[in-house]
């Protein structure tokens, strides 16, 4: 227990005070504060066409609740499943593994940090629906247990969840993050796709960890007893819509809390205890067996003898003469390269295989599902373009070389831009043959636009998994047709030239904080 405590205070307070941290934090409160839409805005967070609800505190608190459960569980797996690998970069797991701490006592540890860490985001979110209840109802008694049994029930397990399933990934996929990623991104839309079913046996409340079943039958439920009618068509997410429709309104007073609920509940928290005890049986404890294996590579080397050794002079009139070059074309061959040669050979199987779907498969999916997981899969790439010099331990020489800020920066986002746009090429050119010059743009904009915003966030964060975080709720909205989070056009918008004159101010100020914040960073070493 000694031990256990000392790993989960330290590692808890390494994460909390990283930027990455602060910056998720930050933009977490300020999405809770839109998770209840004022009456009058152009979005709602829980749809039901000609209905709306009365803001009372069940409503309040139950949907801020519900959306922080599957809203926090959407990006939150990103920021707490480097736990493990934190540990190896720093080496700090050789000092663990050499202290009498069980495996699963070190899993536990881990798995314990991530829910804490996501437990003190949706500590602040539970505060903020408590402000806005007071910001957004009139005349409605504050019923605190309409705040505090949503949240305990909801958020909660759903992010100890996800804590676990963290853990297990970096054992099971410590080589392969992309694979994680995938695996992760599989269950969140299974599990999304079981609130969408009509359903409502006991069976798909238990499925769903997040809780969201269970509130929208409950809010269906309601509707139809109260009007008399059957409601189908109920959405869940930020819904935009310009067109204001007659409505009539309802009064929800919350769920009934039924056992075989409750029971789920546990029986999801039991499933993740259990999920990291088995990860324990096949947790490498740091031992990789490098000094072995690089005894084994030399091992057929003939030994030398020192006294063997001859001193060698150098002919200095033998050597061929200095030719300098200051080009940017040899960075971004060198960081073409440093890119494709990254990561895992056989995922490049994947990728070839959907770069050749998107020829096939109709224009409208190989835009908005196909290409989106395309770019995803380079997120492992993307994500420390403008960091690994930092990360290992090199910028003081390349921040000290020739003009780094005209030369170097540029040409890594130059690298990153290439290989988006090559990986877009079946679909710029089925838009080609088609004479869709608009769709062109966006795509390349996107491409501007998704490659800046790494190196911006790893510029300014320090580290790659802010842009992770993002990238993947990025790519989550645009196959679920988000038009607010469109980065490529992939999503029907009244005036495109207008929203794709937006993406460009947006990449103009990513790329120009990327350079401002470079060259404070290359001044102060």
């Amino acid at each position: 227990m000694r031990y256990l405590y000392s790993i989960l205070k330290a590692d808890y307070l390494q994460r909390t005070r990283s930027y990455a941290f602060l910056i998720t934090l930050a933009v977490t409160i300020y999405v809770a504060y839109s998770f209840v839409p004022e009456p009058t805005a152009s979005y709602t967070t829980l749809n039901m066409v000609g209905y709306k609800p009365i803001y009372n505190a069940a409503w309040v608190g139950y949907v801020s609740a519900i959306m922080t459960s599957v809203m926090l569980s959407l990006y939150g797996y990103f920021l707490v499943n480097s736990g493990i690998k934190k540990d190896i970069e720093t080496e700090v797991g050789l000092i663990i593994a050499t202290t009498p701490i069980t495996n699963f006592g070190y899993l536990l540890s881990k798995m314990l940090s991530n829910f804490i860490v996501l437990l003190t985001i949706t500590g602040c979110t539970f505060v903020v629906s408590i402000g806005m209840f007071f910001l957004r109802t009139i005349d409605q008694s504050f019923i605190f247990s309409n705040f505090i049994l949503p949240y305990l029930f909801f958020p909660i397990p759903a992010v100890f969840v996800i804590s676990g399933l963290a853990v297990a990934g970096e054992v099971f996929f410590r080589k392969h993050v992309w694979i994680q990623y995938l695996v992760f991104f599989f269950l969140f839309s299974m599990i999304m796709t079981n609130t969408q079913n009509q359903s409502n046996n006991s069976l798909t409340y238990v499925i769903d960890p997040f809780g969201l079943k269970f509130v929208l039958t409950s809010i269906r439920e309601t509707v139809d007893t109260q009007f008399h009618t059957r409601v189908d068509d109920i959405s869940f997410g930020f819904i935009f819509s310009k067109h204001k429709k007659p409505f009539q309104t309802f009064t929800w007073d919350g769920v009934h809390w039924t056992s075989i609920f409750l029971l789920s509940r546990l029986v999801w928290m039991g499933l993740s205890l259990g999920l990291v005890y088995v990860s324990s049986f096949f947790f490498h404890r740091f031992d990789f067996r490098q000094v072995a294996a690089k005894k084994k590579m030399f091992s057929h080397l003939p030994s030398t003898d020192s006294t063997d050794i001859v001193p060698v002079t150098i002919n200095r009139a033998s050597l061929p003469a200095l030719v300098t070059n200051y080009s940017i074309i040899q960075f971004i061959k060198t960081e073409l390269l440093l890119l494709l040669r990254k990561g895992n050979r056989w995922l490049w199987l994947l990728i070839g295989g959907l770069w050749i779907s998107m020829l096939f498969v109709p224009l409208e999916m190989s835009h908005s599902i196909l290409l989106p997981i395309i770019w995803f899969l380079q997120v492992n790439r993307w994500s420390d373009l403008a960091t690994k010099e930092k990360t290992n331990r090199l910028h003081y020489f390349t921040y000290s070389s020739y003009k780094p800020l005209q030369r170097m920066l540029p040409a890594q986002m130059l690298a990153g831009i290439i290989l988006a746009i090559s990986l877009a090429l079946p679909v710029i050119g089925r838009y080609l043959m088609a004479k869709d010059v608009y769709a062109i743009s966006t795509i390349l904009v996107g491409a501007v636009l998704i490659v800046l915003l790494s190196v911006c966030l790893g510029i300014v964060s320090g580290g790659k998994k802010l842009f992770e975080i993002l990238f993947f709720v990025l790519t989550y909205a645009i196959i679920n047709k988000v038009p607010m989070l469109d980065y490529l056009g992939a999503v029907a918008h009244d005036n495109l030239p207008l929203y794709t004159g937006h993406l460009l101010v947006i990449s103009f100020v990513l790329g120009l904080t990327s350079f401002l914040v470079r060259s404070y960073q290359t001044r102060h070493l």
